[in-house]
């Protein structure tokens, strides 16, 4: 197991033993003030007690190394767990909603609020420091679970501040129906960051374009290219969690051998994946220039030129995606 592995995993670790810490507290906090508000914060603990235990074993299989019948490896399995998280995360805003209402039907009797607020602010710096400790890691390591596992525990810190706050309210006017529709504001938060999650986990299944990504590849495409690369186009990646396979076609000198090709492609493989911030592997295709470009390759000695070098052409990020290559664009 490397590093990186050994790393996501005792923070899936760390996550699902401060989850339980919190959910205990908030729920002793829920019994002592008998308040919505902090049952529906209560219960987005359950959601994350249940999504760190299933982000644990989802890092535990995405681990394990790509063999024959996975060829890019395991990692896919970290955006089923963001999707189940988000998922959820829906789930759980559904029904405090539903709860928050029967109490504002029924009417609201709220007590101890004093010991109410010190749970709440327990439970706050822990899960603070957690989502910012998933967060480095998640971002360190390229864990989709880690990341989505941040985005929902800092989304727990804004909930129960808010809810802090709503009591506070509740405590300072005497109006106590505040504490459901409360409740019921929290629900509806919850169900926006759930479905945001669920949105990024559900790109990174079917392979949606990641912008940022191929940006930051196109820096590194630019900073190894060699002369006589002169177009790229029709960048593809495949991501698999922290490990990306990337398809693109460059076009090469239409007079050049194999052998020639074969070394220049092959170091400028190395070099680009060794700047990739993802694990990475790169499949390069092969266009002949077929005198097309001749404006723009800087290959001086070419024995085949039908116009003179004016510039090079530029790697754009629209450019890289194109499926062809054109010499007008």
């Amino acid at each position: 197991m490397t590093t990186a592995e050994r790393a996501r995993i005792s923070s899936a670790w760390i996550s699902l033993i401060l989850s339980i810490v919190v959910l205990a507290i908030k729920t002793g906090g829920y019994f002592l003030t008998g308040s919505s508000a902090v049952l529906s914060d209560a219960l987005e603990s359950i959601v994350n007690v249940v999504t760190a235990g299933v982000a644990l074993g989802i890092l535990r299989f995405s681990s394990q190394p790509a063999d024959e019948n996975h060829p890019y490896g395991h990692g896919k399995a970290e955006y089923v767990s963001a999707s189940f998280e988000g998922g959820l995360i829906v789930f759980a805003a559904v029904m405090i909603f539903i709860e928050s209402a029967r109490a504002l039907a029924r009417g609201v009797d709220v007590r101890q609020l004093d010991l109410g607020f010190a749970a709440l602010f327990v439970a706050t710096v822990i899960n603070f420091f957690l989502a910012r400790h998933l967060r480095k890691v998640g971002n360190q390591f390229r864990s989709e679970a880690l990341r989505a596992s941040s985005s929902h525990v800092m989304s727990d810190v804004k909930t129960t501040i808010g809810v802090g706050l709503g009591l506070l309210l509740v405590q300072a006017t005497g109006w106590l129906w505040l504490d459901p529709i409360l409740a019921m504001l929290v629900a509806m938060n919850l169900a926006w960051e759930g479905s945001q999650i669920v949105r990024r986990s559900f790109g990174g299944l079917v392979d949606e374009i990641d912008i940022e990504s191929i940006k930051s590849l196109a820096e590194i495409l630019e900073r190894y290219r060699a002369p006589a690369i002169i177009d790229i186009h029709h960048v593809r990646s495949i991501r698999s969690g922290h490990f990306h396979h990337i398809d693109a076609t460059i076009v090469v000198p239409e007079y050049w051998d194999i052998k020639r090709i074969d070394e220049l492609t092959h170091q400028y493989e190395k070099q680009v994946v060794n700047d990739y911030p993802y694990d990475a592997e790169i499949a390069i295709h092969l266009d002949a220039c077929l005198r097309a470009f001749c404006s723009e390759c800087a290959v001086m000695e070419c024995p085949v030129r039908l116009a003179p070098f004016q510039k090079i052409r530029t790697l754009t990020l629209s450019r890289l995606i194109a499926d062809t290559a054109s010499s007008k664009d």
